[in-house]
This record gives C-alpha cells, sequence and structure tokens, in this order.
C-alpha cells in the first residue's frame, strides 16, 4: 500500500492512465498493488507491483495474479513508486525478482527525489535504460519525461495522464466551451429569427431571399 498521499497520487495516475489507454483492448491487463504469486504452490514467493500490465490477458477483477492460472504470463511491464520507507535492500529485491521472474520493463520513481530508473530485458537479464528523459517504452509507447522532480508520462497521441482533479477541470472546461457555442448558435438563430419577422412584416417573404 502507498506510505503517503504523494506515492498514492502517483501510483493511481499511471494505473489509471494506462487502463484507459488500453481501455479498447480486452486483452491487456492493468492493476495496482495486487499480488503476483509467479510459483504455483509457493505463495512464499509472491510480491505486489505498485502497477503491473499484463499484455495477452482479459480485463476482469481479480483477488490476485496468478500466473499459472494466466496461461504463465507474467506482468511484461512493473512501475514502482517509492515512499521514505523503501529501503535500497528491499528495491534490490524487488529488481532481483522481477528480473527472475519475467519482467520485460521495470520502472522505478522516486517523487521525493525526483529520479528516474529503467530497465528493459535483454535475454535473460535486465539491463538498465540510460537516458531514461525521453525515453519510450516499446511495449506501451509511453514516453517518460521529468519536468523538474515530476514525472510526465504521454501517450502515443501526445496526450499526458492526468490526476482524476486535472481530468475533471478538463472536462468542465470542455462542457464550458461547449455551452457556451450552444448559447453563441442560440443567440445565432434568434438574430435570424428577428430579422425574418422584420422581412415578413415589409412583406418579404425570407425563404425567397
Amino acid at each position: 500500500m502507498a506510505d503517503n498521499t504523494r506515492q498514492f497520487r502517483y501510483i493511481v495516475t499511471i494505473q489509471g492512465g494506462l487502463d484507459a489507454l488500453f481501455r479498447d483492448d480486452p486483452d491487456v491487463f492493468v492493476a495496482g498493488d495486487l499480488l503476483w504469486y509467479p510459483v504455483e504452490g509457493n505463495n512464499q514467493v509472491r510480491v505486489a507491483p505498485d502497477v503491473m500490465v499484463a499484455f495477452g490477458r482479459p480485463k476482469g477483477d481479480r483477488g490476485a495474479y496468478l500466473q499459472w492460472r494466466e496461461g504463465n504470463i507474467a506482468p511484461q511491464v512493473v512501475f514502482e513508486v517509492l515512499s521514505p520507507g523503501n529501503t535500497p535492500l528491499e528495491m534490490a529485491r524487488k529488481l532481483n525478482f522481477y528480473e527472475r521472474y519475467g519482467v520485460e520493463e521495470y520502472y522505478v520513481y522516486d517523487p521525493d527525489r525526483g529520479e528516474l530508473a529503467g530497465w528493459r530485458r535483454v535475454g535473460d537479464k535486465f539491463e538498465e535504460v540510460t537516458p531514461m528523459e525521453g525515453w519510450i517504452s516499446p511495449r506501451l509507447g509511453v514516453r517518460f519525461n521529468l519536468e523538474g522532480a515530476e514525472l510526465v508520462l504521454t501517450r502515443p497521441d501526445g496526450r499526458r495522464f492526468e490526476t482524476f482533479v486535472e481530468l475533471n477541470e478538463r472536462a468542465e472546461a470542455e462542457r464550458q466551451r461547449a455551452e457556451a457555442e450552444r448559447q453563441r448558435a442560440e443567440a445565432e438563430r434568434q438574430r435570424a429569427e428577428r430579422l425574418a419577422e422584420r422581412l415578413r412584416a415589409l412583406g418579404v417573404d425570407p425563404a425567397e431571399l
């Protein structure tokens, strides 16, 4: 679970943004803070990535990601958002876990330090991605950037991942623009109707003009 509001906000934004990005693909499963068990019969081998994406698996609710029930498909992409409570030893263990059990792309963001790191699978091993600034995920098509200390993820269509507040603000702005356009069109219709009435008062049929 998230340790603070900032970490939680990033986790929700990344998970929601990826879920929205692949909303039309029924075979991309996106989850946040879900336990992943890669080995059947061993419930001690497990980890709960902050965000994970599994291509080739159907959408739907799950209590855990049991890999042997998922076509033995490991999540291909994993994100971790650090909190002050994460230790270097813990993160080294997670790196080894993801490398060992088949993750293709692994991304770590530290919002307190404004640091971003990534690894991609080359053969059986992880290779660090350098530089991460401007990197485009091969699996996701998402671009990574830092604006100051803030992580910015950009979709292939150029739209940035947004928080729920930002999404709501954009939707409200679009609603207001649509309402202003409706009012403008209504005013134009009323103006045209008044003009038509004046023409008819003068004995002129507007339809003949």
